[in-house]
């Protein structure tokens, strides 16, 4: 009796290690994300199955360019995939089919260069917002079909899940995304 008490006391010993162990790792580290929807294509595309960095943002503030997921600030339920475009602190102009970054480098404003959209990828509407110091200007790369900060507004930091770092989905997209 006592060795089977001995061995059921080892395997809740397992499951309650293993059960912690994925638990910090989701919390801390790294977590799955499914892409729905269209907003990010035609880099990421509905169906993708993402690996999301944590700890990144821990150690260090976001950056124009990267791709993260993010809690949609009026339903925070709900996750989003979007791209930082404006950082805080810098005014945000969206015209003529451009987006145009204004700070302390560029007073006078700087068109964004957005390597990673297709050739020709107007961004639509007419946006003007100073960000504060916590605040960021988000949008999909898919520009004509994204619910983005054109239409919501900024996005506050502590909304920041964390960085889009690996696709796992489909399995003839595999990729791992240096910023």
């Amino acid at each position: 009796m006592k060795s089977f008490l001995l061995a059921i006391w080892e395997v809740l010993e397992v499951v309650l290690i293993a059960v912690v162990t994925v638990f910090l790792i989701r919390t801390f580290l790294i977590q799955p994300f499914l892409v729905s929807g269209a907003s990010m294509e035609p880099n990421f595309g509905s169906g993708n199955y993402l690996i999301i960095d944590e700890l990144t943002y821990r150690l260090r503030e976001p950056e124009r360019g990267e791709v993260v997921v993010f809690k949609y600030p009026n339903n925070p339920s709900t996750y989003y995939i979007k791209r930082i475009v404006g950082l805080p602190g810098e005014k945000v102009e969206i015209k003529e089919g451009s987006v145009y970054i204004f700070n302390s480098e560029h007073p006078d404003g700087l068109r964004l260069e957005e390597e990673y959209l297709p050739f020709n990828v107007n961004t639509s509407g007419s946006v003007s917002t100073s960000l504060s110091d916590s605040e960021y200007f988000v949008l999909g790369d898919n520009r004509s079909y994204s619910f983005d900060s054109r239409s919501w507004g900024s996005l506050q930091k502590k909304y920041i899940i964390g960085l889009a770092r690996l696709r796992l989905l489909p399995i003839n997209q595999v990729q791992a995304f240096s910023y």
